[in-house]
């Protein structure tokens, strides 16, 4: 009987850490980005400068192991129960079945998710997607300096991403950390924001968060003035592609958080 106590002590306490354990490998850091001011690539609806709030956003992409956590919680989002309207047929097509990614690496992003299954995860975690502007305010920075477009390594290193193939398959943090302690802003998947390209939307429906019809996605980008300009072609004909029901293996996503 003596025994019985500190073994139970033991199991109870065993129980405790997975379940925290169980926690921390689901939880996403996030990173405080400050307020700023920056232009926008082409087909921007505002003038001049864009004023970004300060917002928090995840440090890395989410991954297929944090997915499938979120799947199992929320079954309506699985492969064959999710409706027709909010995914596409490829919708984690690549995925074994509903609750088994396979082979893929669990901690690689998951891909083929939809706009509509991208916003309910980052939901669930008291989250959001985060806006164009402020992705793009993100993204603009490399190691050093906050703003480097106008970097010809910066925008190299972005080309070459666009002829490496299968770089979704890589883990989260295998890309450049960036002047926010952000990572893989480029060079593993592109991602959803929660609004749409300005080109082909207006002033007004750009800010209307209810027409989720026309809400497109963020992609990997550079500062372009001109659509000559290969890279922002590539951004530009990608975004134009996509519905928010779309699913590409290549396509994947991150939160985002008010402070």
């Amino acid at each position: 009987m003596m025994i019985s106590h500190p073994l139970h002590f033991l199991l109870c306490l065993l129980s405790i850490l997975s379940v925290q354990l169980a926690d921390a490998q689901q939880a996403t850091p996030m990173q405080t980005i400050r307020s700023g001011a920056f232009v926008p690539l082409y087909g921007s609806t505002e003038e001049g400068n864009v004023r970004v709030d300060s917002f928090q956003l995840d440090r890395f992409a989410v991954t297929n192991a944090q997915y499938l956590a979120f799947l199992k919680q929320y079954p309506t989002y699985q492969r064959s129960q999710i409706k027709a309207l909010f995914a596409s047929k490829s919708y984690l097509s690549h995925w074994k079945s509903d609750l088994d990614f396979g082979d893929l690496n669990p901690q690689a992003p998951v891909t083929n998710i939809s706009w509509f299954a991208a916003k309910k995860y980052c939901e669930c975690q008291g989250k959001r997607l985060p806006t164009l502007d402020e992705w793009e305010y993100v993204a603009m920075a490399d190691a050093q300096q906050l703003d480097a477009r106008e970097k010809e390594a910066y925008n190299q290193y972005i080309l070459a991403w666009y002829e490496t193939p299968k770089t979704y398959l890589n883990p989260v943090g295998s890309t450049q950390k960036n002047y926010w302690g952000v990572y893989d802003m480029h060079g593993l998947i592109w991602e959803w924001v929660f609004d749409y390209n300005s080109i082909f939307l207006s002033g007004e429906s750009r800010k209307d968060k209810g027409n989720d019809e026309n809400l497109f996605c963020g992609s990997a980008s550079i500062n372009a003035s001109d659509l000559m300009d290969y890279a922002a072609f590539m951004r530009y004909g990608f975004r134009g592609s996509l519905r928010a029901n779309f699913t590409t293996k290549n396509l994947g996503f991150r939160c985002a958080k008010d402070l």
